[in-house]
């Protein structure tokens, strides 16, 4: 019996927030630069990438603000927990994604950190748009709705 590719992946970070405060528009699978201790913590699952953003720095894009705790059983050779992180990114891509971030007004946002079947580490990041309150409120009553629709066809069927 074969198993597939999702049953594999192991998520060591979920940005729950991310689909609440954007729109996402488009996402892509990027690569991201550890050190051996940061990797050792995030498959302890302790990472968080609530607060990150990337952003483009010298042509290369950087995760900002992403938390990954300290690896107790490192010693010296530990790492910062919230260093600038480089993502691995085809040039095209960055020059794209550097593009709708200037014109558009748009922002990268990480949606999950993960590792593959592979076993590396991954980063899914997500093309983003602001969302005003009013949006924000208006997803809530449509999930609220789907829900409570869900319900009433459940009891009834």
């Amino acid at each position: 019996m074969a198993v597939s590719a999702a049953d594999q992946t192991r998520v060591a970070a979920h940005n729950r927030k991310a689909r609440y405060n954007y729109s996402i528009e488009d996402s892509l699978e990027t690569g991201i630069v550890l050190t051996g201790s940061e990797v050792k913590a995030l498959r302890a699952g302790r990472a968080n990438i609530a607060e990150a953003y990337a952003t483009e720095k010298d042509g290369e894009l950087y995760l900002i603000n992403s938390h990954i705790p300290i690896y107790e059983q490192a010693g010296q050779q530990n790492h910062e927990p919230r260093r600038p992180r480089k993502l691995l990114v085809h040039r095209r891509q960055i020059g794209r994604l550097v593009g709708a971030i200037q014109r558009e007004g748009m922002t990268l946002v990480p949606l999950k950190l993960y590792f593959n079947a592979r076993g590396m580490a991954k980063l899914e990041l997500g093309l983003a748009k602001g969302k005003r309150q009013f949006e924000k409120r208006e997803t809530e009553k449509k999930r609220d709705w789907e829900r409570e629709k869900s319900r009433v066809l459940r009891d009834k069927g």
